[in-house]
């Protein structure tokens, strides 16, 4: 009995150990793209940067100008994740005998460090953008 046990769920202990071994190098995959991404964003409207600040706009309000677009993607992708994402982990579930219910907090704790790991991503690049010399960025347009 114990053997027919331990066998039926050596499939879900296989598929646990491989989404270990692939999930890291997504993450930092995605890392990757968003931390592209971001650079991208913030070298592209340098003269408005720079001419922001020659205005007097601070640290805070240029970099708001920049997140805003980035997390609001960030947000939508989540929202787009999130549904599709419950109903795999619905109907993986109920394959086991003993069946559990996962909670709403889960996906709010996903989006949470998702929406954390951008907003860093963003923010340095934001940040390293504001604090170079404005005159510099405006004579290079």
């Amino acid at each position: 009995m114990d053997k027919a046990y331990n066998d039926s769920y050596k499939a879900g202990e296989r598929l646990s150990k491989l989404l270990y071994v692939f999930t890291a190098p997504t993450v930092v995959i995605a890392c990757l793209g968003s931390f592209g991404r971001a650079t991208f964003m913030t070298v592209q409207p340098t003269k408005e940067i720079g001419i922001r600040k020659v205005l007097g706009a601070s640290l805070s309000q240029v970099t708001m100008l920049l997140t805003k677009d980035f997390i609001q993607l960030v947000l939508v992708a989540i929202l787009i994740a999130a549904p599709a994402l419950w109903w795999f982990m619905n109907k993986w579930l109920q394959n086991f005998a003993y069946k559990t219910v996962f909670s709403w907090w889960i996906f709010i704790a996903a989006g949470l460090i998702t929406t954390s790991l951008a907003l860093a991503t963003i923010s340095f690049q934001a940040i390293k953008a504001v604090i170079a010399n404005p005159v510099k960025s405006l004579r290079m347009e």
